[in-house]
């Protein structure tokens, strides 16, 4: 029977340098003000979220909260270099971009068209497009038909006030539970990186090893940006041996 681990480690992501935050030109002044309030303490996160921000990255109102910050994405595809990526929830593109990079092959799912356009113009901006096929469709659906060597989570976390919550559980993340999203996964690979609130019940990401048998091997990495946890990332499968080797 395959070995339980419940360690857990930080990683401290050094993020984008602060004083990128201080030089506002005028056409950034200009969105600035035609944000929503909703998303403006995000912008002015804007180069921890995407490095390249001032080439023409894009974002819609959910993608500010929701994207993962470009250094934690990049910890979490140094993981799995040179195999087949599912990203499940692809959002705008921070994870994909990112797996890209590492050298993998990345199948970029979104059930929102407007996404996964946005997605696909960030990607060629860092220039890895042509590394990743991007679906527009349900991952439930989708999921029995499909197959990769790593399968990566980042469903939506409910909106910024998840951190209002003391403990967060899995029967909070969208569209359906995390024991639902994690089952839907294990159809496709036991490898799987599921990135999660920082407020998460850890006992419940335990849980989910338990939904395979034998159980998966697990890490758990607290993701730090700037000395601020952000959330942690947990790694099942063979990406539990991977991401402890990460330097």
């Amino acid at each position: 029977m395959k070995r339980l681990t419940r360690k857990v480690t930080k990683r401290r992501s050094r993020g984008i340098a602060k004083k990128k935050h201080m030089v506002i030109s005028k056409p950034e002044m200009a969105i600035a003000r035609e944000i929503s309030p909703l998303v403006a303490k995000y912008w002015t996160q804007r180069f921890s979220l995407f490095s390249r921000y001032n080439e023409g990255i894009r974002l819609d109102e959910e993608g500010w909260y929701s994207v993962t910050p470009e250094a934690i994405a990049s910890d979490q595809a140094k993981s799995c270099r040179d195999v087949l990526v599912i990203d499940c929830f692809s959002g705008v593109g921070g994870n994909a971009i990112q797996f890209a990079k590492s050298g993998c092959h990345v199948l970029a799912i979104d059930v929102d068209p407007q996404k996964v356009e946005l997605s696909r113009h960030n990607a060629n901006i860092y220039g890895v497009g042509d590394y990743i096929d991007f679906i527009v469709g349900d991952f439930f659906l989708l999921a029995p038909f499909l197959r990769g060597n790593v399968a990566f989570l980042s469903p939506p976390w409910g909106g910024p006030d998840y951190n209002k919550i003391e403990t967060f559980t899995l029967g909070m993340l969208k569209p359906q539970s995390g024991y639902s999203i994690f089952k839907a996964a294990l159809q496709i690979t036991p490898n799987i990186i599921f990135f999660l609130p920082r407020n998460i019940d850890f006992n419940q990401i335990s849980e989910l090893s338990w939904l395979s048998s034998p159980p998966l091997d697990l890490q758990v990495q607290e993701n730090h940006v700037f000395g601020k946890l952000k959330g942690v990332t947990a790694y099942f499968g063979s990406c539990a041996s991977t991401c402890s080797s990460v330097p």
